[in-house]
Parts: C-alpha cells; sequence; structure tokens
C-alpha cells in the first residue's frame, strides 16, 4: 500500500519556506508514494509547480478533515494555536514542545487525547545520532544578515525603529543588500566584529560564510565553540563585539553566556542575533529577553543602565528569510529518511521518532 503524504499549508506568518519542495513530490511519486498538498498563497512555490509533478491539488486547511486516517500530515512550523481538538493523524513538523518551552503539554496533549503521532523533525537522526536534516545553515546565515542590517540601522539613523523584512528572491539579493547597508554605516571606518557562538556546527558555519559573503574581514570574526567555553560562562568577550550570534543546539542545562548585569557596564556590543531561540526553555543561555521577535517586528530592545543601544534578534523561522534555497536543501537531505516511511516501525530514524513521542507525552500530567 502507497504511502500517502499529506503537505498541509503552513499558517505561520511570513513563512514560505516547505517541507516538500515540487522535485522532492516527484521524486518520491517516483517511488510510489502518494502526495497531496495544500493550496498555499504564501508558499515560495506555486501551486501549478506541484500539480505540474502530479500533485494532487486540495483546499488549504483541510488536512483536518479530508485527509484519510493513514495519511502523514508533513509541514513545518507549529499547528494553529487557536486550535485545541484532539489529533488523530501521523504528523511530520518542528512541533518545539520536547525542551519544557511553554506550552509543551498543550501540544502533546492534542495527540494524547486523539491517539495521533507526533514524528518530530527536530529530532530524526540517523544511526550516528546526527540529524538527517536540519535549516540550521540557512538560520545562521538569516541571522548574521539580519543582525548586520540592525548594525548599520543603528549607525545609519538609531532613531528609526528597524523595519518589517520579507523574504529574499535569492542569496544575491540578500547580499547585495545588506553589503550596500554596511558599507553605507561604516562610511569607511571599521567593520563590526561579530561573535558566533557554536562556530563549527552547521549554523555557525552558515553564519560566518554570510558575514564574509558582505566582506567583513576574517579578522573580525570571532568563532568560539566548545573549546572556548568549556570553562563555563558568562563570557564578558562578548561584550567586546559589536555582535553576538548564538548558535548553539542546546541539549542540557548550561551557565548564561551573558546575564542583564554585564549589559550595564561598559560595552561594544549593540545587536545580539539569537539563532538557537530557546527563548521560553528554562536553560536559555540568553537570558536578557522573553519574547521572539518576529519578520513584521524584528527587534527588540533591550533595556539596560548603558545609554549604548542593545537590540535582540530572536526569529524562530530564520530561514525564510531565504525560503527557496533553504527549503531546497533540507528536502534534499530529508528524502531518503522520508524514503524509509514504508518501514516506520522498523526503520531506526521513525522508530526512535516515536519511541520519543511515547517518552515524551508519558510526561503529561
Amino acid at each position: 500500500m502507497a504511502v500517502h503524504l499529506w503537505l498541509r499549508a503552513e499558517t505561520k506568518p511570513k513563512e514560505h519556506r516547505t517541507a516538500l519542495t515540487p522535485g522532492a513530490c516527484k521524486t518520491l511519486m517516483d517511488k510510489g508514494f502518494k502526495i497531496t498538498v495544500e493550496k498555499s498563497t504564501q508558499r515560495i512555490f506555486d501551486d501549478v509547480e506541484y500539480e505540474k509533478n502530479g500533485c494532487k491539488i486540495v483546499p488549504s486547511g483541510t488536512w483536518k478533515t479530508e485527509a484519510p486516517s493513514d495519511a502523514y500530515i508533513i509541514g513545518l512550523k507549529e499547528l494553529p494555536e487557536d486550535d485545541n481538538s484532539p489529533v488523530t493523524h501521523s504528523h511530520i513538523y518542528f512541533a518545539h514542545c520536547y525542551k519544557n518551552q511553554d506550552g509543551w503539554q498543550d501540544v502533546l496533549s492534542r495527540f494524547v487525547r486523539g491517539k495521533g503521532v507526533l514524528l518530530d523533525l527536530e529530532f530524526l537522526s540517523d544511526e550516528k545520532g546526527r540529524r538527517v536534516a536540519a535549516f540550521g545553515y540557512h538560520a545562521g546565515f538569516a541571522g548574521t544578515a539580519i543582525g548586520l542590517d540592525v548594525w548599520a540601522q543603528q549607525n545609519l539613523d538609531p532613531s528609526i525603529e528597524f523595519p518589517s523584512i520579507d523574504p529574499y528572491p535569492n542569496e544575491n539579493k540578500l547580499i547585495e543588500h545588506v553589503k550596500s547597508r554596511v558599507e553605507a554605516a561604516r562610511k569607511g571606518g571599521q567593520y563590526p566584529r561579530i561573535m558566533i557562538m557554536g562556530a563549527l556546527g552547521r549554523c555557525g558555519k552558515g553564519a560566518a560564510d554570510f558575514a564574509l559573503k558582505v566582506g567583513i574581514p576574517e579578522s573580525h570574526i570571532i568563532r568560539w565553540d566548545i573549546a572556548e567555553t568549556k570553562k563555563g560562562g558568562p563570557f564578558h568577550e562578548i561584550l567586546d563585539a559589536d555582535i553576538f550570534v548564538n548558535c548553539i543546539y542546546l541539549n542540557q542545562p548550561i551557565p548564561p553566556f551573558i546575564t542583564k548585569d554585564m549589559l550595564d557596564g561598559d560595552r561594544k556590543l549593540s545587536v545580539i542575533v539569537d539563532v538557537s531561540c530557546d527563548t521560553t526553555n528554562p536553560n536559555n543561555p540568553i537570558p536578557v529577553y522573553t519574547i521572539n521577535t518576529t519578520f513584521d517586528k524584528p527587534t527588540v530592545p533591550v533595556k539596560t543602565k548603558n545609554k549604548r543601544p542593545l537590540d535582540l534578534i530572536s526569529i524562530d523561522h530564520l530561514p525564510t528569510l531565504l525560503p527557496r534555497e533553504s527549503s531546497e536543501a533540507f528536502c534534499g537531505n530529508l528524502i531518503p529518511s522520508l524514503l524509509e516511511l514504508p518501514n516506520r516501525k522498523t526503520a531506526k530514524v521513525w522508530a526512535d521518532a516515536e519511541k520519543l513521542f511515547v517518552e515524551k507525552s508519558s510526561g503529561l500530567n
């Protein structure tokens, strides 16, 4: 019996990425999969691209009432938060509920009540424990891009609030925009110094690559990873950078990297980009803010006794700044695991994901 994947329309504002590109759908259908695609006005790929590849096109949001019980509902971001009804299907998406984030019990209880299953994309791992697919590289890439743009705005005209952001059609347009902004802001002077935490991972590499592509000298990029942080925070060295980009993957409690008290003293730091976005995680290593920012409102000011401005960026879907490239890279890595879905109970990547869901659900009150 063919595996049925039902690609739902994303409901998160300005989320233009997709869990399945038209090309990925064609590859899967050639292997015997059945694909249904919900219409979407914000997905970077047009509905007609899927239709041309043989996908069945259905109205947005119809997975709840029309999808067969054995279909896998696949997406990227959270299900609509205003719906607390039981979930009866098997879902594949980033649920952000396994690290005690705010509302984690509400998410899992929907699945338990409906006897559905959550196969969380964040926790799909291969035999060596490595994630099979992630948006990390483009998250770091986009995070540094916005961080540099905010730094430029601070230097060009701090009286103007940083505006809303729309996704870019391609990488070259983004690089062109930010490079021109940085050159205008530095006015022939020094480039900003960028400190990247978690520099050896995919996210950190993306962060550094963007800085280099817009002309930031290697000497102005400070790369920290496990070796530099093994002594434990807080780290006053962060205050000497203009922009701090946090790219770590938090999987255990660690001391904070910075504290509010530190920010009250002397510092060059004026922009924090928390790519990791563990905003509501009780172990957040950047405990100086409490809300996620958005593409409509990208920054939040961090209030300190120091008169120097400090803007923080905590957008939890940064890769949608480059939705086409990031979706294509993600899908290319995810396809081998999707091809194992016919053997879900025995294929390690899916069996482990279901086992983790059962384990986390057991912690509900």
